[in-house]
């Protein structure tokens, strides 16, 4: 352990590590059950999706921890699925296979920007205060999701605001829509409310949201977990937890669906229809740059903000990174670690692994080496017994656990300088973007795009890092293309 680790050197034990590992794995095995929900809108088999997390999850985290020697854990990003499901599938409409291999070529550019300079050179790259801002604002989209599946909002359009419904422009004088309604696309007359607590499940979420803050404030182990627990148990009187245990979740099923996930990136409805029609091939390309960027500046943040509290990425650490080639800095062998978990996740059937903020919860516990990581992937490759489970998890329970998960990641919004406008705008439009937008990536468009008009009105446009200024032409081209699409 000592010379695989360098536990002395990093002022710390296996019995540390292993606590470390233990904590990190509770605070973040919620994403197991809500993962599966989230991909499972898409038409994807759900226990599929239960152990492709595993599988994806663990391989990335045994790479973090044997190979960059850091106490980081990778899972399928939240928002990032949230991007897979709600934008890339539902909103642009793609199948669920085509974009697994969205998600691979995404995975295939960050190996690429990682082995060469491109993803050292955003790191300096990229202003503080907008690396702050992405943090919190994928922080104020999974809390606003999670407020959406708990059942907590309504919304209220009249008839002429209107857009589409099934996908065809709406006429007010139609009466009759065969196979009924499936989708109702509005214009801004769309008005939010609270929901009124008149339903079981909504009620059973508000419930569950008051157990897993309680649990959350008095920072008791694995409070999100047992949050999704002792909420699904409530749910048993309520109504709203179903205890049947159908014969098709049962591991031997998650093993015979993964089939059906397994490599299907490379199906003819996967790579094999991404280019077939030339009308969406600018789509495609937009839609990789929108999965890349994300999934980096997801990871980066993480990196950055964790690394540097607890000294596991010093300063120092951030200059050879810059300086010297090849992977000699911990901070390389992470990020090369993070970079080829995406590929394999898509691989198996699940979204952009990324590096989970969570991680902190075991760096707050002592872990300091790849020991760590390893304990956390001994915990997922375990937990595969749980996927029964699955079936009699409601959203419900699921949803106070993304708000809190939302709240955690709003705090780094206490270090923007709202009082400066030529920060504060910036900060804002990519923050509150990706919420009100429900779409990670238009936030950090928009945040970039208006740093850049910034900066040069102020005269500052030279301060401008180019590959920002790159990154902004390529949004305002993605969305040129989307206006005509």
């Amino acid at each position: 352990m000592e010379r695989l680790f360098g536990l002395k050197k990093a002022g710390t034990t296996v019995s540390t590590e292993i606590g470390a590992g233990l904590t990190t794995f509770f605070a973040m095995s919620y994403i197991l059950f809500v993962n599966p929900q989230i991909l499972g809108q898409t038409g994807m088999p759900v226990q599929a999706v239960f152990l492709a997390t595993i599988i994806a999850s663990v391989a990335g985290t045994l790479v973090m921890g044997l190979v960059a020697n850091v106490p980081y854990a990778l899972a399928p990003g939240m928002g990032l699925n949230a991007f897979f499901t709600y934008t890339v599938v539902m909103s642009l409409g793609f199948k669920w296979q085509a974009a697994l291999a969205l998600v691979f070529f995404c995975g295939i550019i960050n190996i690429l920007i990682t082995v060469t300079k491109i993803r050292k050179m955003l790191i300096s790259a990229i202003p503080m205060n907008l690396q702050l801002a992405i943090s919190g604002g994928i922080g104020a989209f999974i809390a606003y999701a999670g407020l959406k599946n708990a059942g907590f909002l309504k919304f209220t359009s009249d008839a002429g605001n209107i857009l589409s419904i099934n996908n065809k422009v709406f006429s007010g004088t139609q009466e009759t829509f065969h196979h009924g309604i499936e989708t109702v696309v509005t214009g801004g007359g769309i008005v939010p409310a609270l929901q009124n607590f008149n339903n079981a499940s909504i009620v059973l979420a508000l419930i569950g949201l008051v157990i897993t803050v309680l649990l959350k404030v008095r920072k008791v182990p694995g409070a999100l977990l047992i949050g999704i627990f002792a909420t699904t148990i409530i749910g048993i009187p309520m109504g709203v937890t179903n205890l049947h245990l159908s014969s098709a979740f049962t591991f031997g099923a998650s093993v015979k669906q993964l089939g059906t996930t397994f490599l299907a990136a490379f199906s003819s409805q996967g790579m094999g229809s991404l280019f077939s029609d030339s009308h969406r091939i600018i789509l495609v390309l937009m839609t990789i740059l929108s999965f890349s960027l994300s999934d980096i500046f997801d990871s980066l943040g993480t990196f950055i903000g964790t690394g540097r509290q607890t000294g596991i990425f010093s300063g120092e650490e951030e200059l050879r990174l810059e300086a010297e080639p090849g992977f000699k800095s911990k901070l390389d062998k992470a990020l090369f670690a993070d970079s080829i978990a995406t590929g394999v996740g898509s691989l198996f059937g699940t979204s952009n692994i990324t590096t989970y903020v969570e991680s902190s919860a075991g760096i707050g516990a002592g872990g300091r080496t790849g020991l760590t990581s390893v304990v956390i992937a001994i915990l997922f490759l375990a937990s595969s017994v749980l996927s029964p489970l699955l079936s009699i998890i409601p959203t419900a329970a699921i949803a106070p656990s993304l708000i809190l998960v939302g709240i955690m990641m709003m705090s780094s919004f206490n270090k923007i300088p709202w009082g400066d406008l030529e920060e504060a705008i910036p900060a804002f439009m990519t923050s509150l973007m990706m919420a009100f937008a429900y779409n990670i990536t238009y936030g950090i468009a928009a945040g970039f795009i208006f740093y850049c008009l910034i900066k040069t009105v102020m005269g500052k446009a030279k301060t401008v890092h180019p590959l920002i200024w790159i990154v902004s032409l390529l949004f305002v081209i993605n969305f040129t293309v989307l206006a005509f699409i």
